[in-house]
């Protein structure tokens, strides 16, 4: 896959506009490469990264750079962060991983934590355009499980953030991989 494509990408959409003294949090952030970045990239914010998984968390915070962070134990479900308290949500690469009703649980989450008017950001699978990404697509999802991938195959993530109280959902980039085509989405906390 094309990740330092990808994760930049997302990080200039991450940091474009981003308010002084802001909060960003990086949901399903697995090893921390993307909210190790972020955290450098906006020395004057501050970065919180959460994921569920204690043994991924403690190899994230042995990485450079990972004390800029503030490491937390959670589900995209149940954050363990405050009501309307972030200014970005960053979803890379989790939501496939969901079935629909883990999907629009995570959503209600990243809704919850985000102030008025702050901003979501989600890198996931994608429609595919053609017959070879529907065949990546379909390979990943021999990996990963269909429940959580179908939607995305048939397009229908804009749908679910859009369920949960957000808009506009944008599109910023589609990017051809190995393993299908992935999204780099926006939406608006209503």
């Amino acid at each position: 896959m094309r990740e330092r494509l990808f994760r930049g990408r997302l990080a200039e959409q991450v940091l474009a506009g981003l308010p002084a003294a802001a909060r960003i949090a990086d949901v399903g952030a697995g090893t921390g490469t993307l909210a190790i970045a972020l955290a450098a990239a906006a020395p004057g914010a501050e970065v919180i990264a959460v994921d569920g998984d204690e043994e991924v968390l403690a190899i994230a915070c042995a990485k450079p750079g990972a004390g800029q962070v503030d490491w937390r134990q959670g589900l995209a479900a149940e954050l363990p962060l405050e009501d309307g308290g972030c200014d970005r949500v960053v979803l890379s690469l989790v939501l496939h991983h969901l079935d629909p009703e883990g999907k629009r649980a995570a959503l209600a989450e990243c809704r919850r934590v985000l102030r008025p008017g702050g901003r979501l950001h989600i890198a996931d699978w994608g429609k595919p355009q053609d017959p070879l990404m529907r065949g990546a697509l379909f390979a990943l999802a021999l990996l990963d499980g269909f429940d959580g991938i179908r939607d995305h195959a048939a397009g229908r993530l804009p749908g679910f953030v859009e369920a949960a109280g957000f808009e506009p959902v944008e599109l910023h980039d589609r990017l051809r991989t190995a393993a299908g085509p992935l999204e780099l989405l926006s939406a608006v906390r209503g």
